[in-house]
């Protein structure tokens, strides 16, 4: 989704460079949709007072509205911060709130929560772009100066303050560092109050945002709130190769999609034998090389005889397992898996369908022409016996 200001000219999307806070609402990430926005409050009932303002790259925090200021989706209020004000735009107001408040554990005190202002003038608006605009140049400093100082860190992203009085630093790390000297060098490169805040790998992702391997934008930056925890297990119950390229995300770590259908593989491996299982035959012992969850398939080869694979169904193991309990043995593999030998006869078909891929080349054959020179033939054979039929007749 992008609004008008973003679209796109002579193939080039132009940007409205507003990084997700223009007044439409609708290029931010992690936006919510209103569904009770049509829905009338029953009779007495008031307003719920808090809405959600949402800052730079998805923060979004939740401020009570005690002087019930009329506000909309889109709005640029003023909020209070722990020094001076903020500036954000709100995101969601009405019982929606409530909902994302408890889900997300944020208590509803008034007393204890923040408060919204007022809604942003011209002048607060003016001051909040102009230190926007020297977060860029400010990232590319800060950068330098970290290398210059041997610092094992990356800063990620600078967040100013709505009113240009604090400055936000966002950095990785992957151990403890001390940057009291990078903070007064800041301090007195800058000239503002320094924040230093240390994010994770995958929160920066989720911050920076991008397009991930499937081709599309990265799931923490558009609608991922929380991170579980992904192990290379589930990786192996997927049957998937334990490539680092493949398996990690544009954080470094692995990917959380990994978690979205390892239930649903988890449920189908309950009836499958166990993998380490040894198959008892007169011919030797069998193990498990491969299994098919799809299709309900494993693979089971002699030892000795890797190259050599017998396919069987997990009814059939489960067979041959039980058997085995019993102390006793099958004759061999073979015999279960002839029932379900395929014909690995090829057969070579036309992709395309049933025209030739060379019918172009050939030039079309005229059926008329044809047509008037057999019509033109015929007429003359006729004309031509004619004549001796007459001589015939006269002897």
């Amino acid at each position: 989704m992008a609004c008008a200001s973003c679209s796109t000219k002579d193939g080039q999307p132009k940007g409205c460079k507003n990084n997700g806070t223009c007044g439409t609402d609708s290029c931010n990430k992690l936006t919510v949709f209103d569904w009770l926005s049509n829905m009338s409050l029953p009779s007495g009932e008031k307003p719920f007072n808090w809405v959600e303002v949402r800052y730079k790259n998805g923060r979004k925090e939740y401020y009570s509205n005690p002087e019930n200021i009329s506000l909309s989706i889109g709005d640029i209020v003023a909020t209070q911060a722990k020094a001076g004000h903020d500036i954000g735009m709100v995101t969601l107001t009405g019982e929606l709130v409530r909902v994302q408040m408890k889900r997300k554990n944020v208590s509803d005190n008034i007393e204890e929560g923040l408060k919204i202002y007022r809604k942003a003038s011209q002048k607060d608006i003016d001051i909040w772009q102009k230190a926007r605009d020297r977060e860029e140049s400010m990232k590319v400093k800060a950068r330098q100066f970290a290398i210059d100082l041997k610092l094992q860190m990356k800063i990620s992203d600078i967040e100013f303050q709505g009113d240009a009085s604090k400055a936000t630093f966002y950095y990785t790390a992957e151990e403890r560092v001390d940057f009291r000297e990078l903070i007064k060098v800041f301090a007195r490169e800058f000239r503002t109050r320094i924040e230093m805040k240390q994010v994770g790998f995958r929160q920066e992702a989720s911050r920076l945002g991008g397009i991930g391997s499937c081709g599309r934008e990265l799931c923490c930056s558009t609608w991922l709130t929380d991170f579980r925890s992904v192990s290379t297990s589930a990786a192996r119950y997927q049957q998937l190769s334990l490539n680092p390229q493949k398996l990690a995300g544009q954080c470094g770590k692995l990917k959380c999609c990994l978690n979205y259908e390892l239930d649903t593989y988890l449920d189908a491996l309950k009836d499958f034998p166990k993998s380490d299982t040894k198959l008892q035959t007169d011919k030797g012992v069998a193990v498990c090389q491969k299994t098919d969850i799809f299709k309900r398939y494993m693979w089971f080869a002699y030892e000795g005889e890797w190259a050599n694979w017998h396919k069987l169904t997990t009814d059939q193991v489960i067979e041959i397992i039980e058997l085995n309990k019993k102390k006793r043995k099958i004759a061999s593999l073979e015999e279960y898996a002839a029932d379900l030998a395929e014909d690995t006869k090829i057969e070579f078909e036309n992709v395309v369908g049933q025209d030739s891929l060379t019918r172009f080349d050939n030039p079309k054959s005229n059926k008329r022409r044809k047509n008037n020179k057999r019509r033109k033939n015929n007429r003359n054979n006729k004309n031509r016996r004619k004549p001796q039929n007459s001589k015939n007749a006269a002897k």
